[in-house]
């Protein structure tokens, strides 16, 4: 019971905490790109997340404390999910969920695996509205969610992130779905 009280402090002290005045401000991931409405000007974005899981208790807590407020020219909004990790940048929204499922349909090697950063994705093209980037190589998926009318620059950049907070494990097939 204290592991997620003091998870849920830790990330409200850095999201609350941050000040673009202060020192280390000028350390926002940005890539180019045009700006978007301040965050305080977005509605919040609904986002479903799958129940949490122990190893999303113990690996999303180190990522989600290292996402900056601004990503590829796209400021950070509010999101409405019943997990404390999933984020969102723009609008249209970019949404990265830390501890999802690992994507159905991943082959290993497959045409729809990329490796980006040292982070390696399944990407889901079917939705013609959003791409789904999906890891494929950490302990715990994490998911980012993209208008499909975007570039790869949010996940390109996250790549990083998620590669220095989520270890490693050996890609695996998706099990098979019924």
């Amino acid at each position: 019971m204290l592991v997620p009280l003091v998870v849920v402090l830790l990330l409200l002290a850095n999201v609350l905490g941050r000040d673009d005045d202060a020192e280390g401000a000028d350390q926002v991931a940005d890539i180019g790109g045009a700006p978007s409405a301040p965050r305080g000007d977005l509605p919040p974005v609904e986002v479903d997340t799958p129940e949490v899981t122990p190893a999303a208790e113990l690996a999303c807590p180190v990522l989600m404390a290292q996402l900056p407020l601004e990503v590829a020219g796209e400021t950070s909004r509010l999101v409405d999910s019943d997990s404390l990790f999933a984020y969102a940048w723009g609008d249209p929204p970019a949404v990265l969920v830390c501890g999802v499922d690992p994507p159905a349909g991943f082959v290993v090697g497959g045409p729809q695996a990329i490796e980006v950063n040292g982070v390696q994705w399944f990407i889901d093209t079917t939705d013609p509205d959003v791409y789904v980037w999906t890891t494929v190589d950490r302990n715990v998926p994490v998911q980012v969610t993209v208008p499909s009318s975007a570039d790869s620059a949010v996940p390109t950049v996250l790549s990083s992130l998620i590669g220095t907070s989520i270890p490693y494990v050996a890609p695996t097939p998706a099990p098979p779905t019924d």
